[in-house]
């Protein structure tokens, strides 16, 4: 049986939001993973690690898995119509709808979180009332058939789970162990709980510019929501 998992991939995204769940997915029996664009035409990631897109959305088949990956780069989407109705389209029959990181802010400007539990990356988490949903605290958040992921790393956990609830707990695990999948960090900083006030203030300092940016977009956004109200 094939099951198809479809991952946005666009100008500005953050890697391992897409490499870390593309990893799990493309490891898995009958996996077909597809990487969909506008285009099929390299993409430069946030870090400048060059992506090439295999399907277009003209051509993209439909999906049993949708995901959204985040980054800087989700700026742009949350006001880009041919992304969200995309989007809107694939979701609308897949089994799953999906995201990692800020890419749960994609699917709030899609419509699809409205009276939905859904997690962000942690410097993200209060937009998504913005958009309807229920912020809810956790590395992977399911409500139904959406389920959202946490910053970055997450996508890891996440791709694992949802291996599980297509296949059962015996795939993924089997999927963990073929890549190594055993974490022990260096540091305990990961999250701003366990990160030291001194950390936690230089992070904020370095997300700063894009977070006042999609603060700008979100107001405008619900601003017009507001008006067509």
């Amino acid at each position: 049986m094939t099951i198809r998992f479809g991952l946005l991939v666009f100008p500005g995204i953050q890697q391992l939001d897409l490499t870390a769940p593309y990893e799990i997915f493309a490891s898995t029996e009958g996996a077909e993973v597809h990487l969909v664009w506008k285009d099929t035409q390299p993409i430069i990631s946030a870090t400048k690690l060059a992506l090439q897109p295999t399907v277009t959305f003209d051509d993209c088949p439909q999906l049993d898995v949708i995901c959204v990956p985040g980054g800087g780069g989700i700026n742009a989407l949350l006001e880009d119509e041919i992304v969200l109705s995309f989007i809107r389209s694939r979701a609308a029959r897949a089994r799953f709808i999906t995201s990692v990181c800020t890419g749960s802010l994609v699917l709030g400007a899609a419509g699809l979180l409205k009276g939905k539990k859904a997690t962000t990356h942690w410097n993200a988490h209060d937009f998504l009332a913005s958009f309807g949903a229920i912020p809810t605290a956790g590395r992977i958040v399911q409500d139904g058939n959406l389920i959202t992921a946490g910053g970055v790393t997450a996508g890891v956990d996440f791709g694992l789970a949802v291996v599980a609830a297509l296949l059962g707990q015996e795939e993924a695990e089997t999927v963990q162990l073929s890549l190594e999948y055993a974490p022990a960090p260096p540091f305990h900083s990961g999250t701003p709980e366990e990160a030291t006030a001194d950390v936690l203030a230089r992070t904020k300092r370095h997300l700063a510019g894009s977070r006042m940016a999609r603060e700008a977009i979100i107001a405008r956004l619900t601003a017009s929501q507001r008006d067509r109200a």
